[in-house]
């Protein structure tokens, strides 16, 4: 059985938290105070109490190493597209208005200053685009070939993306995104 989205989407944030408290905690254990005089060293037990190990096995071979712009970039294209494939044919008011957001959102919160700021520059000159699942998806793979191209990558066959990023497969429509549901006035 398939992951629904926000499972998977939790096991990322997971895997992520873990890594960060995995490399956290090294620094932790390995942080000396330097005394007045510049050579004596205060160990501080403190902050020593808490070690946490990753779970995930890909996080312990990896802990050495951060993130590399290249993976997190990969990682937000990975889900920028599973989201476009999963967004629905009509989408409410509330879904067009969401989607737009957290793009807004990521061009402004993105770890990567300078690749925040080229994704602004983007967006300027290309709006989202989210009247439909054709629209977004189209829009989307637009837009992942402006930047490709600014990185010299290849570029991708947008007619192709809903071959490539098709929708998730799950039973019972458990990956739909939900829509927002309007109760006594209030978006839910």
């Amino acid at each position: 059985m398939s992951e629904n989205p926000v499972q998977a989407l939790f096991h990322h944030f997971e895997q992520v938290t873990n890594f960060v408290q995995h490399h956290v905690s090294n620094f932790i254990n390995h942080i000396q105070l330097s005394g007045p005089s510049g050579n004596a060293s205060i160990e501080v037990p403190f902050l020593k109490a808490t070690s946490v190990q990753p779970r995930d096995p890909v996080l312990k071979a990896k802990s050495s190493t951060p993130v590399t712009k290249e993976d997190l970039g990969r990682s937000t294209w990975t889900f920028l597209h599973t989201l476009a494939a999963q967004y629905p044919d009509n989408p409410t008011r509330q879904q067009k208005k969401d989607v737009k957001e957290l793009v807004q959102i990521l061009s402004r919160m993105y770890p990567c200053k300078e690749c925040a700021d080229h994704f602004k520059e983007v967006l300027r000159s290309n709006p989202v685009q989210a009247g439909s699942h054709a629209e977004f998806s189209q829009w989307l793979c637009h837009v992942h070939n402006v930047v490709n191209r600014s990185i010299s990558k290849p570029i991708f066959p947008c007619e192709r993306v809903d071959a490539r990023w098709g929708k998730l497969d799950c039973e019972q429509n458990a990956c739909e995104i939900i829509g927002s549901i309007s109760i006594f006035g209030k978006i839910w």
